[in-house]
């Protein structure tokens, strides 16, 4: 996933937070644990935490997993998102 897509998303939350107040929180929580992915491999490394390093991939995966199930549930109806219909 790009920045830029990460953006536009992200963009569409902020304008949307009045009538979609939990997206906008989930999609919060999704870019911290994300950062704290890619923040925390350094430190994992650094100090030989080689079972971290699995944990902090996880992480810098998580947009992607989250848009990836997103889509899967929007497709299959179960679930609207509105912001998917804006990508690609």
């Amino acid at each position: 996933m790009t920045l830029n897509e990460l953006q536009r998303i992200k963009l569409w939350h902020v304008a949307h937070r009045v009538e979609h107040p939990l997206e906008y929180h989930l999609w919060d929580a999704v870019l911290t644990v994300w950062l704290v992915g890619w923040v925390g491999w350094l430190p994992a490394f650094a100090f030989e935490q080689v079972w971290t390093m699995p944990l902090c991939v996880l992480a810098m995966a998580s947009p992607s997993i989250y848009v990836t199930w997103r889509r899967r549930a929007h497709c299959a109806r179960k679930l609207r998102c509105d912001w998917i219909t804006q990508s690609s």
